[in-house]
């Protein structure tokens, strides 16, 4: 099923999205029924002797599964980044479970899918969110990752990895920085994160310049997966031109508020500006 056959749906153009059940990359809550039955992480088996701790358990597979962790309360990356605290959580096993459908479709694995921008209709729909989580489940993978925050409106990955102040993407754009603006994080081995840096006054103008689409080529041959996050599309054209760089586009939509004819509009634009979608979230975090 192609992407435009999953955003069409009867009805008003001002119903919210409500994506179909086939093709769709679904990030939800929930609870995980068949791993409690089957003796998973807190499941009958592993805890109903009370032999062993939940904590303990977790920290054994987590070992096991070679999934690198933060402890509870590490002041280094902010909570919301669920993926770097506890692997085991609903939201992290969801997200790791993008992180598959994504690897199938060739990001991070074929010649030409290292590029991805992160996209959506509104601001709140939780791209900053999925961005940051799907970017250290890559790097718990093993891929050399790299999450960009190219919306230099309202940046937000700054605050989520606590990065140091930096030039950043705005500092390299103006020619002020170079490759020290991009931040290892050290607790998460293979993960770098390219702050905003200082917002602009024309951030359109930054990101139009022909240095933008050279650093993400060069950050192409320097790792696996390259991640950008783009401002709402809603807020200006930013993301159809940032996309238009990286070629490849995930749609986030948030479930009962994204509207489909605002969403059906964003697709319609990027593929006309030559972007692959490679699918849509619907979340509800």
């Amino acid at each position: 099923m192609t992407f435009r056959e999953l955003v069409r749906a009867p009805g008003s153009t001002d119903e919210p999205y409500v994506p179909s059940a086939h093709g769709d990359l679904y990030l939800t809550r929930g609870t995980d029924a068949n791993a409690q039955a089957q003796g998973g992480p807190g499941g009958p088996n592993s805890m109903g002797l009370e032999l062993v701790r939940q904590v303990d358990l977790d920290a054994a597979m987590a070992a096991q599964y070679c999934d690198v962790r933060l402890q509870p309360g590490d002041p280094s990356i902010s909570p919301e980044v669920v993926t770097a605290f506890n692997p085991f959580a609903r939201a992290a096993d969801e997200i790791r479970a993008l992180r598959s459908q994504l690897l199938l479709r060739g990001v991070g694995t074929v010649d030409g899918r290292t590029l991805l921008s992160i996209v959506s209709p509104y601001s709140q729909d939780g791209r900053s969110f999925i961005a940051a989580n799907l970017a250290v489940a890559f790097a718990q993978q093993g891929l050399r990752t790299l999450l960009v925050d190219a919306d230099l409106r309202k940046p937000r990955l700054d605050k989520l990895f606590r990065t140091p102040d930096s030039a950043g993407l705005a500092g390299i754009l103006a020619g002020r920085a170079g490759a020290e603006a991009v931040y290892s994080v050290s607790a998460l081995p293979g993960l770098a994160v390219l702050a905003a840096g200082a917002m602009p006054n024309s951030p359109q103008d930054l990101i139009s310049k022909p240095i933008f689409e050279q650093l993400l080529v060069n950050a192409a041959r320097k790792f696996d997966v390259v991640l950008v996050d783009t401002p709402a599309a809603d807020t200006a054209s930013d993301a159809e031109i940032i996309s238009a760089r990286t070629g490849l586009a995930l749609v986030v939509v948030r479930k009962n508020k994204s509207l489909l004819r605002s969403t059906s509009q964003l697709v319609q634009k990027l593929q006309q500006g030559g972007v692959v979608l490679v699918g849509s979230v619907l979340n509800e975090y």
